[in-house]
């Protein structure tokens, strides 16, 4: 054995990325330079809410092929002291115009996925201004000016931004040069696509957010100033339904956030316009059965994970939506009895290729095949910012939409418009998700806080759309079930169910597909397959971009953590840092 080796032992096992701990605060994000803005602002006196508006707003700059200020940002708030979660409704309204109607005069089956036609009032700046007017501690003018450096001065291009697939400048050059000038002038500097490290520059932006650091009231400037005329007018000049009276009359909603106690643990996500509850649903199923017995990562544990989503994920596409506009029976879809009922249904021998919704009327396991709201064809990118303070502040916030691949960028704004008006239904007419004047679209957009012994224990989330809370509760299975520090649920193999219909026109499934890092073992796989599961064996390092800070209010300790696959995945230049 060599005298000269730093370590002997096997590190299968031992985690890429290090605990990072700390005691006075603590920042993940999608970006290393995302992150440091938010340290700065952290160390700058600001608390953790300023850090993580500081943070979400220079991931528009930096990573717009994941979000920009157009589009949305759900947020979860633990205030230092406090036992309670506040939820920011950070979701889109659909214009006063916004009918099936509309829709199908101009020859349309569904809401378009990208373009002006499915562009609804921005979200992403009232709730991140109403976050930190409420909860943070600096001025707008100092939290954004780390973005606006950035965006006027320039910042290095990263792998993802220039060559993200689908998403990145590199694969959206053909659109941008035949169909979205506004975006070939910003993104094709020169009439070509930026080089990775090449210096960019957003003044349009820049000179945005310079407006609202000037103005009294930033909410009114944006909401009813200069930048919802210029907003008004491009929609116009586009034959799109968004007016400036929906911005005017837009407002970001404060609520209680949807929990559900398991174990030592609570889990607080957002209400049931996101896909949030589902989680919880699943977590509930899943709790019925020995989950040490079973063990992480063996074919019992797999197969039950896809089972107890394809019911909990069937409910979402049942009665998920806005409930200020239809009916959303919560209250019963999280009940024990209901859980218990529908946790019956699992078969541990055999998947099930059925979509099948529960009965939350009768408070039956399962809905009459008649009552179902299934997709006739049936069968056939986001960020993530928390932070922590050494006060016990903690913020989970998820900025998406109004990315470059979805619409043309507002020229003189430096920013395109949210699509998310593409997950509205527009039949039938009973449907909870079915487009209606302003109404707020469900989302995929799912930030994440827990407790643990009733005291506060940590915030996460990711990007993923469809997949966002799938790969969440499986890092909270390790954490809370499985007893893994954070780098090591982070890091754990994992996989996604593309069984459910999904949020995004055309809603298209795959029954009983299932997506699987191959880390999980040939074992796994097999006996996943012997039980009919389809398998998509995707490359290692690609299911999931989890981040999340945590504290222990006992003993002042933060941490935080962010994951490989964010560079593994060339997505984003993921980083988190404690101090």
């Amino acid at each position: 054995m060599s005298r000269r080796a730093y370590r002997i032992l096997p590190t299968d096992a031992t985690s890429f990325h290090p605990r990072l701990l700390g005691t006075r605060g603590a920042v993940a994000s999608n970006s290393n330079l995302s992150a440091s803005a938010g340290a700065d602002i952290l160390k700058a006196g600001g608390n953790a809410i300023d850090a993580a508006v500081a943070a979400s707003l220079v991931e528009g700059v930096v990573n717009p092929q994941m979000h920009t200020i157009g589009g949305e940002c759900p947020i979860l708030v633990r205030l230092a002291g406090e036992s309670r979660v506040i939820a920011v409704n950070g979701n889109m309204a659909a214009p006063a115009r916004a009918t099936p109607e509309a829709f199908l005069a101009r020859g349309l089956s569904d809401v378009p996925d990208s373009g002006i036609l499915a562009a609804g009032v921005p979200a992403t700046f009232g709730a991140l201004v109403t976050a930190l007017q409420r909860w943070g501690t600096l001025p707008f003018a100092a939290v954004v000016a780390p973005a606006l450096e950035l965006a006027k001065n320039g910042f290095p291009v990263s792998e993802g931004l220039r060559n993200q697939h689908r998403f990145g400048i590199a694969a959206m050059r053909p659109r941008f040069e035949a169909e979205w000038p506004g975006s070939a002038q910003l993104y094709l500097p020169g009439g070509r696509v930026p080089e990775v490290g090449e210096r960019f520059r957003n003044e349009a932006l820049a000179r945005t957010f310079d407006y609202l650091a000037r103005a009294k009231d930033p909410l009114e400037a944006f909401y009813q100033g200069e930048v919802a005329a210029e907003i008004a007018r491009f929609s116009k000049d586009r034959d799109g339904l968004l007016a400036r009276e929906d911005l005017a009359a837009f407002e970001t909603r404060i609520e209680a956030p949807a929990a559900l106690k398991l174990g030592d643990t609570e889990l607080f996500k957002t209400g049931f316009w996101s896909q949030g509850p589902a989680e919880l649903q699943t977590l509930a199923l899943m709790w019925q059965f020995d989950l040490k017995r079973i063990g992480f990562g063996t074919p019992d544990y797999c197969h039950l994970l896809i089972e107890a989503m394809k019911l909990a994920y069937a409910d979402r596409e049942q009665y998920y939506g806005d409930p200020s506009q239809t009916w959303v029976p919560g209250e019963l879809l999280l009940s024990d009895e209901y859980t218990r009922r529908r946790a019956a249904l699992i078969d541990m021998r055999r998947a099930n290729r059925e979509l099948r919704p529960g009965d939350a009327r009768r408070n039956a396991a399962r809905l009459p095949e008649d009552e179902k709201l299934t997709p006739k064809d049936w069968g056939a990118g986001t960020v993530h910012v928390d932070a922590v303070d050494a006060q016990g502040n903690m913020a989970s916030f998820t900025p998406s939409g109004a990315w470059i691949s979805s619409a043309e960028v507002i020229g003189p704004l430096g920013f395109p418009l949210s699509v998310r008006m593409m997950t509205f239904y527009l039949a039938p007419a009973h449907h909870p998700n079915v487009v209606a004047p302003g109404k707020r679209p469900r989302t995929t957009l799912t930030p994440s806080m827990a407790f643990r012994n009733g005291k506060p224990w940590m915030a996460f989330g990711t990007m993923g759309g469809d997949n966002q809370g799938q790969w969440l509760l499986q890092f909270y299975l390790c954490r809370a079930a499985f007893g893994m520090s954070i780098p090591e649920a982070i890091e754990a193999p994992r996989l996604s169910s593309e069984h459910t219909p999904g949020f995004f026109a055309p809603h298209a499934s795959e029954p009983n597909r299932v997506r699987i890092e191959p880390r999980l073992g040939t074992k796994v796989l097999d006996e996943l397959r012997r039980r009919g599961h389809e398998l998509d064996v995707a490359p290692d390092w690609t299911e999931g971009f989890v981040s999340c800070a945590a504290y222990d209010e006992d003993t002042g300790l933060i941490e935080a953590g962010c994951d490989p696959r964010g560079a593994k995945s060339h997505c984003f230049p993921a980083f988190a840092m404690a101090w």
